[in-house]
C-alpha cells in the first residue's frame, strides 16, 4: 500500500491527543495495526522517532512535540480550505460527531434528522447522547449540544435554546397527599432529586410565579443520575420530580404523570452548542451547528 503522508499525520496527531493508539484508531474508524503502520511509516520517512512507548501511555519526543504543532495547523488549514472549497459549491460533505444530552437527542434531534439527511446528504453523522461532559478535543468531538452555563475557556459557546422543565408525579401518589396550594406545601412530599453524573452535583430546581421566587431545597428521599432513571422513579409512585418538560409530555397526555402546581414556572436550563476554539468551524459542522438551532428554535419547549 502507497505511504499516504496526510493520513499517517492525521493519524499521528491524534495519538498525540489522545494517548493511544486503540483510542487514536476508533476516533478515526480506523484498525488499530492501519494506524501503527502509518506512525511507523511517518517515522521511516521522517527518519525520527515521534513517540514514546510504554504500556500505559503513548506520548510525543521532543522532535514529535514540534511535528505535531506544525502538523496540527497545517491540517486545520487544509480542512479549511477544504470546506471553503465545498461551501463555495453549495456542497457540505464529510464526518461530524456530535455529542448532546439524552433528552435533546430524543426527543428534539434524532427525530428531526430525516430532515438534515435530506438538506446534507453528504454529510454523515456520528451522534453522541448521554449525561456525560465529554472532553471534545481529547475525544475528538467536533461540537457539542450542553445545557447549563458553559465556562470551559477553551470552547467557542452559542447560545441556541432553553431546556424547559415540569414538576409533577403521578395522581396515585398525589391522592394520598393534602393538596398544593403553594410551593411550601412540597415540604410534605417525597423529593426525588436528580444528579449530573460528571460533578455528582445536584440539580437545583427554582419555581417562579411573577416576582416570587421558591428554591426546592428540601432534603431528597432519592436521588438518581440518569434522566430515565429518574422519571420511571417518578411513575413508580415515589414522589415528585422536575424533569425536561419534553420528557414528560408523553406521561402527562396519557395521565401517567400529573403536572404540579401549574401556576408556577420552573426555572428553564439555557442550551448552547459548542466547538474547540483549537478548531476551525468546518462547512459540515456549520451545518449541523445552524440546522440544530433552527430545529431547536422551531420548536416551543426548547426555544429561547
Amino acid at each position: 500500500m502507497a505511504f499516504d503522508r496526510l493520513e499517517a499525520m492525521r493519524a499521528f496527531c491524534r495519538i498525540v491527543e489522545l494517548g493511544s493508539f486503540t483510542r487514536a484508531a476508533d476516533s478515526l474508524g480506523l484498525a488499530k495495526t492501519t494506524v501503527s503502520g502509518q506512525v511507523a511509516a511517518l517515522e521511516a520517512h521522517l527518519g525520527v522517532r515521534l513517540l514514546h512507548r510504554t504500556t500505559r501511555r503513548v506520548s510525543p519526543t521532543t522532535d514529535g512535540s514540534a511535528y505535531y504543532e506544525r502538523s496540527r495547523a497545517l491540517l486545520d488549514d487544509l480542512d479549511e480550505l477544504e470546506s471553503d472549497v465545498s461551501q463555495s459549491l453549495g456542497l457540505a460533505r464529510g464526518r461530524v460527531r456530535i455529542e448532546m444530552p439524552s433528552p435533546v437527542g430524543r426527543f428534539l434531534i434524532i427525530p428531526a434528522l430525516p430532515d438534515f439527511i435530506a438538506r446534507h446528504p453528504l454529510i454523515h453523522l456520528d451522534v453522541g447522547c448521554g449525561e456525560r461532559v465529554v472532553d471534545l478535543v481529547q475525544e475528538g468531538i467536533d461540537c457539542a449540544i450542553r445545557g447549563g452555563t458553559v465556562s470551559t475557556p477553551d470552547l467557542v459557546c452559542k447560545s441556541i435554546g432553553q431546556m424547559r422543565f415540569t414538576l409533577c408525579a403521578t395522581p396515585g401518589y398525589l391522592a394520598r397527599h393534602p393538596a398544593l396550594h403553594h410551593p411550601r406545601d412540597l415540604r410534605a412530599l417525597d423529593f426525588l432529586a436528580f444528579v449530573f453524573p460528571a460533578s455528582g452535583r445536584q440539580k437545583t430546581n427554582v419555581l417562579q410565579r411573577d416576582d416570587e421566587r421558591f428554591v426546592i431545597d428540601q432534603e431528597p428521599t432519592m436521588r438518581f443520575n440518569s434522566g430515565g432513571a429518574y422519571i420511571a422513579a417518578a411513575e413508580a409512585g415515589l414522589g415528585f420530580v422536575a424533569v425536561p418538560a419534553v420528557e414528560a409530555r408523553r406521561p402527562l397526555a396519557e395521565g401517567r404523570l400529573v403536572e404540579m402546581l401549574p401556576q408556577w414556572r420552573l426555572e428553564s436550563m439555557p442550551m448552547s452548542l459548542v466547538y474547540p476554539y483549537s478548531r476551525r468551524l468546518s462547512a459540515r459542522v456549520r451545518a449541523f451547528a445552524d440546522w440544530a438551532g433552527e430545529v431547536m428554535g422551531s420548536d416551543p419547549l426548547w426555544r429561547a
